[in-house]
């Protein structure tokens, strides 16, 4: 049963882990009045104020709520696919207590009526954070920039035009320019849809054997080697949406040994699949970009190990049957991951490949850090917005069992171990 109580709740004795103060040691967590009052060891049950709930923890993880930096949400025109409910109750499953939406929605969200909207909307049916990212152009067509100032002021926390490249080089530098003056963050998808062509997966030898058309990792690294020309000339701040090669990781490394403003993302599933898991055509893996080789795949998880990606998103991305129970070549790409980016992320720490701070860092306090949010860390005065983690649950992933409304999973019969157990946000236990 979930508690809509605002008192005081004392999660003792747990495992803190606080990327932002750089700590992983045993501990007790006080929340009251919706914020973060301490998180250290030995506060214990005295000294509490009356009328705290005292959780015991018994050796759990507690960490920052997680900040999913790129994920679908269908509203407003695309309800079927998802809502804020239905992502909000995937998101607390999962962990995640600040979605960040992307502006590919009917319409567009390119002005600060649609940003409006979301917000209220999310308020009134949401049972976490969230915070809409705006197009970077209006119509998400390449072609005209949006109003910056206008949108950040009515709370975009970043711009993007979601899963689409700006292939006009002058509007990309007029736009980075632009949004330097504004202190704002530009997500870019680095894809060049003339290199994508036909391609349906990663070019290569698997790719052949299964007769479909490839797209090689040029289409990625192009996009971004000029991306990165374009930010050392107008000094903007830059963020790559989604990399998944080490062509890319190589244009990165020189970017930011430059010293310039650039950060980057990784998907879980780009850091935990590869593109032999595609087997048999299946259509759940039909990612973009699409999942790489396990070279690459070791390279990414190399990369967030050492600080070189930033930041582990979901790449949330319902679609219903109609759209994915298809032929391969004809499928949509997406996949669904509020609910099995931690678990997955888990899979990493438990091969040895992450350990856990580095994880929750690039889930949660790294995201907080790029887009301004408030959460992220379990310092005193903090956002009361928590995970409590087992890291030890076994579970299999039963693809009934989903928040989402779509339950198009890379994961669906996966084993995993570990889960979030309970997910606090504002101070209130919105999932246990």
């Amino acid at each position: 049963m979930l508690s809509d109580r605002r008192h005081p709740i004392l999660l003792a004795n747990a495992r803190i882990i606080d990327p932002s103060r750089d700590i992983d040691e045993p501990g007790d967590v006080l929340i009251a009045d919706g914020v973060i009052k301490d998180a250290r060891r030995g506060i214990g049950a005295a000294g509490v104020p009356e009328g705290t709930d005292i959780i015991n923890c018994a050796g759990k993880v507690v960490a920052p709520g997680l900040i999913d930096m790129r994920a679908f949400v269908g509203e407003p025109g695309a309800g079927h696919r998802e809502t804020f409910a239905s992502a909000s109750q995937a998101a607390a499953a999962g962990g995640i207590t600040t979605i960040v939406c992307q502006p590919d929605t009917r319409p567009v969200i390119d002005n600060s009526a649609t940003v409006d909207f979301i917000l209220r909307r999310a308020r009134d049916t949401a049972i976490v954070n969230i915070h809409p990212m705006a197009a970077l152009t209006k119509g998400m067509t390449g072609e005209e920039m949006t109003e910056f100032g206008l949108l950040k002021a009515a709370g975009a926390v970043a711009f993007t035009d979601g899963n689409r490249s700006v292939m006009n080089a002058l509007v990309m530098r007029r736009a980075l320019m632009y949004a330097r003056d504004f202190g704002a963050l530009i997500v870019h998808h680095t894809e060049d849809p003339h290199l994508v062509g036909e391609g349906v997966m990663n070019e290569g030898e698997f790719a052949t054997r299964l007769g479909l058309m490839g797209i090689p990792n040029a289409a990625e690294a192009v996009v971004l080697e000029r991306d990165m020309r374009l930010v050392a000339l107008t000094g903007g701040r830059y963020h790559a949406a989604s990399i998944t090669c080490i062509e890319s990781l190589d244009i990165l490394k020189r970017a930011k040994d430059a010293g310039l403003a650039v950060s980057a993302s990784a998907s879980i599933n780009h850091l935990t699949l590869n593109e032999n898991d595609i087997g048999p055509y299946r259509t759940f893996l039909k990612l973009s970009p699409p999942l790489r080789t396990e070279d690459d795949r070791k390279a990414l998880v190399e990369a967030v190990a050492s600080g070189l990606i930033d930041v582990i998103m979901s790449d949330h991305n319902p679609q219903d049957v109609e759209v994915k129970r298809l032929p391969f070549a004809e499928a949509e790409p997406g996949a669904i991951g509020l609910e099995t980016m931690l678990p997955a992320g888990l899979r990493l720490v438990h091969s040895g490949e992450i350990n856990l701070k580095t994880l929750i860092r690039a889930m949660s306090t790294r995201p907080a850090e790029l887009l301004g949010l408030p959460g992220g860390s379990l310092r005193a005065g903090a956002p009361a917005d928590l995970v409590v983690i087992d890291l030890d649950a076994p579970w299999v992933l039963d693809r009934d069992d989903l928040k989402s409304q779509c339950k198009n999973t890379p994961f669906d019969e996966a084993r995993f171990s570990g889960r979030a157990v309970r997910t606090i946000v504002g101070g209130r236990s919105v999932y246990q």
